[in-house]
């Protein structure tokens, strides 16, 4: 069964911060009691998600369906999870990336995936739709989307900025959105991007491949579509 499905019945309710101000999502409250398939999909993953937290445990912990993360002043951030409605979202740790200072969340969803990294300076929090991976240099991070439901076709470059992270660029992956091929990107330098997609329909037919090159003006551009 997919996470889609599992998820039938959550929504994530909201995003408090300690000692700031909430950032609110919806939760609809009234939809009922927790469904049996949340319940089953929770009681399966928190316990993986506490051994991926072991190594971290004064600064990850959960009570219940909140998860708790400590920032660097002594705040904390608590993600909190609601089984509830067809907008179901439910937050995970992963694991918290040494290099651009965030953790990161997994937010599996009844329509859609996403992870968010949460600041451990600031709090602020970030969606993107993929692990980050950085540039041999440090310097950035890509990511990519690929899913046909919800629409998403994207290689996206990041960079921090200013205690936060900015996109440097933004390239289409457009055979992502028609589900005929699954693509995947790596660094061969910190400005060159190796793309490589694989058909999906079982076909050995190849897929396609093409790099992505900073320029000496700084844009990114696509070579051997």
């Amino acid at each position: 069964m997919t996470i889609v499905r599992i998820l039938s019945s959550i929504v994530v309710a909201c995003w408090l911060a300690a000692t700031a101000s909430a950032q609110v999502d919806a939760c609809d409250a009234n939809t009922g009691p927790p469904s049996a398939d949340f319940e089953h999909y929770a009681a399966q993953q928190w316990p993986l998600e506490a051994e991926r937290a072991k190594g971290n445990r004064q600064n990850v912990s959960r009570l219940a369906n909140r998860l708790r993360l400590a920032l660097e002043k002594g705040d904390t951030v608590e993600l909190a999870d609601c089984p509830r409605g067809d907008t179901a979202h439910v937050y995970l740790y992963e694991h918290f990336d040494e290099i651009g200072r965030f953790y990161v969340v997994r937010r599996p969803a009844f329509r859609d995936f996403s992870y968010t990294l949460v600041m451990r300076a600031s709090g602020k929090q970030y969606t993107v739709y993929g692990t980050p991976i950085w540039s041999q240099d440090k310097a950035r991070f890509l990511t990519v989307a690929c899913s046909w439901l919800p629409p998403r076709g994207a290689l996206t470059v990041h960079a921090p900025a200013s205690g936060g992270i900015a996109t440097d660029a933004e390239i289409p992956l457009p055979t992502c959105l028609d589900e005929t091929e699954s693509c995947s990107a790596r660094w061969d330098n910190p400005s060159w991007i190796a793309v490589t997609c694989t058909r999906t329909d079982g076909s050995s037919r190849r897929g396609s491949e093409f790099v992505v090159l900073k320029g000496s003006d700084g844009v990114w551009k696509t070579f051997g579509r």
